[in-house]
């Protein structure tokens, strides 16, 4: 048996996922409310993934489950879903034998950790969702510690692609920059920033899920160097040419605007990511799998190229 599942898939880095599955088996399964088939073979299990029931029935059958839902981007649903979740997922993989995946942020580490990330940065949240993010990864430490399950933690920065909607950078830069308008930073756009290509991390998810020495371990997935703000504008302007010019928002007006606009509301405690240099370490990755990620330039390039080809 090696059916490999992905719980939520169809997100940005679940749909790359499945591409790279295919790689290591033919049996996939693409659970989520409404999956959509990535490769001719994927078995599609719709389900609810917030139910109990539900996990344990898309779980069953499965060796390997890789966890990359993403549920809304409020720090209420946060804690009313994602401890519930977490447990179900790895109740329902310990009763099952399969072998759990899960793809994360770097919310749970401490604010200093941001200047230089690996993975024996310390799990000290000072935000909300941090504390959330930190509750999920200790559930997880917690199962490996006791054996109950084989796990991987990938952690990845925030990162960029085709999918606009899950990403700060696409958001801010590409989105404006596509309807001639001046791109946007926050805070600081001369510190370092990185930013992880979704395809890289997805591949990445996928490696360490085949590779039996990977378990039980926290791993940073691939990604090129960190650049500033005004460096990521530059290579945007370059591949559509467009204005290579940026508008900085200082916090303060972050923090005014978050009391009419809840998206701007729930990004505000996470605004120390953008103050200082936010450099994400993946040299343990890399040189245990002698991989080498795709450049900056390059990933910025293939990401406005096939944007244009959706468009078009």
């Amino acid at each position: 048996m090696n059916k490999q599942t992905i719980l939520g898939a169809g997100g940005a880095i679940g749909t790359d996922l499945a591409k790279y599955l295919t790689e290591y088996t033919k049996d996939i399964r693409l659970a989520g409310r409404n999956p959509k088939k990535v490769n001719k073979g994927d078995e599609l299990f719709p389900a609810d993934l917030t139910k109990r029931e539900e996990v344990f029935r898309v779980v069953k059958g499965s060796a390997k489950v890789f966890v990359t839902i993403g549920f809304e981007y409020r720090i209420k649903v946060w804690q009313e879903l994602w401890p519930t979740f977490i447990q179900n997922v790895i109740d329902a993989c310990s009763d099952y034998k399969a072998e759990l995946i899960f793809f994360d942020n770097i919310y749970a580490l401490e604010k200093c950790s941001i200047k230089h990330i690996t993975e024996s940065s310390s799990i000290l949240p000072q935000t909300e969702k941090g504390k959330v993010r930190a509750e999920v990864d200790r559930k997880i430490l917690n199962a490996i510690e006791k054996r109950k399950v084989r796990g991987i933690i990938a952690r990845a920065p925030d990162f960029y692609g085709r999918f606009i909607a899950s990403s700060v950078l696409m958001n801010t830069v590409y989105s404006n920059m596509a309807k001639r308008k001046t791109s946007q930073w926050f805070c600081n756009a001369d510190v370092l920033h990185t930013f992880g290509y979704t395809p890289d991390l997805a591949k990445g998810m996928a490696i360490l899920g085949n590779t039996a020495t990977a378990f039980n371990q926290v791993w940073n997935l691939p990604t090129d160097k960190a650049l500033t703000g005004r460096e990521w504008v530059s290579l945007f302007a370059k591949e559509m040419k467009g204005k290579d010019k940026v508008r900085v928002i200082p916090s303060w007006l972050i923090k005014s605007i978050g009391i009419f606009n809840p998206v701007l509301g729930e990004l505000n405690e996470m605004l120390y990511q953008y103050k200082s240099a936010y450099v994400f370490d993946s040299s343990k990755f890399q040189k245990a799998f002698n991989f080498r990620p795709v450049s900056n330039e390059q990933g910025v390039r293939e990401t406005v190229k096939e944007l244009g080809r959706k468009a078009g």
